[in-house]
């Protein structure tokens, strides 16, 4: 076991990994867009001729989701190769050339001139993919970047944990884990508390849970102006595979300040 800190590379081996590739290439094929994720869609992208940035896109569930709805103009990338290349070769399959698929990094979208220039109309982050990025300062760092790549007005559409909208067993494990923390007795290979780093058949994952607080406060340091946010549950009742394959989970929606468009009523 890898017993050193955990890194963005660390993060990226792992969805490299085989049973990796293998859980999210079956995601796309089978499970396709949550109900939530396409009710918030449609309601914060209501334009199908928006030019709609996807971060972290693995193996394309959400892209082709965006695709089957009626988006045309995508662009999609994901810093993992192997998943990028199942997304390729789905979009192929169902006719979809036209999505642009980019390998590059959410922290340092520099890199990309196909990313570059703030022409885009929205961007969507799915699966808590933002708090699978190790550190705070690199989360913000990708938030920045992915602002600079809209323009004026433009909606982002995520999702995270909240460590606070959890049942009782779940509030004491995290009290637990802060006493670890104020003795230093914490897992080494985390940073930050709210890290966790766990092994199941999909794989190795990390995943940072944030607060309420940490996820507004990082919008605000990106220059982001917070429009939305509510737990999955308050937006649709999904299906049981949908909870299979994710636990509970906040969804947020933020604008890039300039000549904003009004939020859409929540």
């Amino acid at each position: 076991m890898n017993q050193g800190r955990i890194t963005g590379e660390v993060v990226r081996t792992d969805f490299n990994a085989p049973q990796a590739v293998l859980h999210y290439t079956r995601a796309a094929h089978f499970l396709g867009l949550w109900e939530s994720e396409r009710i918030l869609m449609e309601r914060f992208f209501p334009d199908r001729s928006l030019h709609l940035l996807e971060a972290g896109c693995g193996a394309g569930r959400a892209t082709l989701g965006l695709w089957h709805l009626g988006f045309t103009r995508i662009t999609a990338f994901d810093f993992a190769g192997e998943l990028l290349e199942q997304a390729r070769a789905l979009a192929r399959a169902l006719g979809a050339g036209q999505i642009e698929f980019v390998e590059a990094d959410a922290c340092d979208l520099s890199r990309s001139l196909a990313l570059a220039g703030g022409n885009f109309d929205g961007v969507v982050f799915t699966f808590n993919g933002l708090m699978q990025i190790p550190g705070r300062s690199n989360r913000e760092r990708a938030l920045r970047g992915l602002r600079s790549a809209c323009r004026p007005g433009a909606t982002i559409l995520f999702t995270t944990h909240d460590r606070e909208a959890t049942g009782p067993e779940e509030h004491q494990a995290w009290a637990a884990e802060a006493v670890r923390w104020s003795r230093g007795e914490q897992d080494r290979r985390l940073a930050e508390f709210g890290d966790r780093y766990f092994s199941d058949p999909s794989g190795s994952t990390f995943m940072h849970l944030p607060d309420r607080a940490e996820v507004l406060g990082s919008l605000a340091a990106a220059g982001w102006e917070h429009a939305f946010d509510a737990l999955r549950r308050e937006v649709a009742a999904e299906s049981q595979a949908v909870r299979d394959f994710s636990d509970e989970c906040r969804f947020w929606a933020a604008v890039n300040p300039g000549t904003c468009q009004s939020a859409p009523d929540a």
